[in-house]
């Protein structure tokens, strides 16, 4: 199995290439952290454009820079080489021609100049507006685009005309990287590698997850070995990361409430809102609030990774390098496999979230977790026309059967949500597992039209359904 070159992305295409042709001025931003394969995405969307120019930023002086520009874009518009090195000279010049430019690693050029962000805001006001020319900013730097180009006190603050927030593939897009095509095999293989293409690309082809978690991350000199904490120190700028080290770790362990969290990491509770607002800001933490909760209103709270690879890696790499390294080549077995299923079980759960408009189709409010007290439930959907749709995930070794059922039906007996249209909700009962049903449940689901079961092969089946 050879690695695709290039996967989907289809929408972010579709929105670039009608800006590209667009009878009017477009500023566009497209950010999001490193390895997501943004520069690949705008590679791939201009394509075919004779009158594109795309440039990606390096970390040197302001003057540099600009010569290196010149000469990139020269290429496309030998006239820039007469005109003056200056960044509102060129953009204007660019902009009588109607170009597309596209400037990568945006952040680079802030960093050596602060000024820039004015500077396009006065060419772009002055000049460009009434051009047909597309200026796309790229940038991994998160704090950086949304300080200098997104938020309220940015210069180029509504300019822009589209932005992109990019996110990782969908298993359905990434599971074309795995080298399997066993259901839950993909499911696990996403568990740890996700949906960044760089993660993806690494893979071995011909190697098992296993083989592949070994030599890419347990290995010493595997290329994901050091991922997590080359992200944060460079890319996310955090020079003092340990107690971002200990939070994510925490969370990665499975202390998910704030007090929970604050408990293990050592950090008062007062302090920890901070820490974990700004992992939330770099797409690292996701906060998870019970799907029938108002967000604004609510105080109940819990974390999660939502990169797989940092889950994995703040579970069984950080803290342990020395013991991974005495065991060699033995680190998956004696460190990895026996936990493995259990690591699964959270993700099997965000797996079948995801799949679940395409496994009971309806109009969904909302898909999510709920918890109260005692109860809690993997998966919930709140569709419009009444229906809570309410699951239990087992990504065990063992069979579904009708106790798991009950389990189920008391749970949700405990949700307090009134339908759209007033009234109590019509209940819908999913079963997700890794290991298949008893015959005695699958016997009842054939009976009743308010359960329903599902198994990998049915999962993943569905998520290619939500993403046709």
């Amino acid at each position: 199995m050879s690695h695709p070159r290039f996967i989907n992305r289809q929408d972010e295409l579709d929105l670039l290439r009608s800006r590209f042709e667009s009878a009017s001025a477009e500023l566009l931003v497209i950010y999001g952290r490193r390895r997501l394969g943004k520069s690949a995405l705008v590679r791939e969307a201009i394509k075919g454009q004779e009158d594109a120019v795309y440039w990606q930023a390096t970390e040197e002086t302001p003057e540099a820079q600009l010569a290196n520009f010149v000469d990139t874009a020269s290429e496309a518009f030998p006239l820039l080489e007469d005109i003056q090195r200056d960044w509102e000279a060129l953009l204007r010049a660019l902009g009588r021609e109607d170009a597309i430019v596209v400037l990568d690693e945006f952040p680079y050029l802030v960093e050596s100049d602060d000024a820039l962000p004015s500077k396009v805001q006065r060419v772009w006001d002055m000049h460009l507006e009434d051009t047909e020319m597309t200026l796309v900013l790229v940038g991994s730097s998160i704090s950086i685009m949304e300080e200098k180009v997104l938020s309220g006190g940015s210069p180029l603050y509504g300019r822009r005309t589209a932005s992109i927030d990019l996110p990782p593939l969908s298993l359905d897009d990434a599971r074309e990287f795995y080298p399997t095509e066993d259901s839950d095999e993909e499911i696990q293989f996403w568990g740890v590698f996700g949906g960044t293409p760089y993660y993806l690309q690494a893979l071995a082809p011909d190697a098992t997850l296993a083989e592949n978690i070994q030599s890419l991350i347990l290995s010493e000199h595997g290329v994901l070995r050091n991922e997590p904490e080359f992200l944060l120190r460079t890319e996310f700028g955090i020079r003092e990361p340990q107690t971002y080290y200990t939070i994510l770790r925490a969370i990665a362990t499975g202390k998910r409430a704030a007090n929970e969290i604050a408990d293990f990491a050592g950090v008062d509770s007062n302090a920890l809102g901070s820490y974990l607002s700004k992992l939330r800001r770099l797409r690292l933490v996701e906060r998870d609030i019970p799907v029938t909760a108002n967000p604004n209103a609510t105080r109940k709270s819990r974390y999660r990774l939502k990169e797989p690879l940092f889950r994995f890696w703040f579970r069984y790499v950080y803290g342990q390098e020395g013991k991974i390294s005495q065991l060699g080549d033995d680190a998956y077995a004696e460190l990895v496999n026996p936990s493995l299923t259990d690591y699964m079980g959270p993700m099997f759960e965000l797996v079948c979230q995801n799949a679940l408009s395409s496994l009971v189709p309806k109009t969904y409010r909302g898909i999510g977790y709920w918890w109260h007290q005692h109860h809690e439930l993997d998966v919930v959907g709140l569709a419009s026309d009444g229906t809570l749709v309410a699951g239990e995930c087992k990504y065990t070794t063992r069979q579904m059967h009708e106790g798991d059922l009950a389990d189920l039906e008391r749970s949700a007996s405990h949700v307090d949500w009134t339908p759209p249209g007033g009234g109590d909700p019509t209940n819908h009962y999913c079963c997700f597992c890794r290991s298949g049903f008893s015959d005695g449940l699958q016997q009842v689901a054939d009976e009743r039209a308010d359960v329903s079961l599902f198994a990998p092969d049915d999962i993943v089946s569905g998520l290619s359904a939500t993403h046709r």
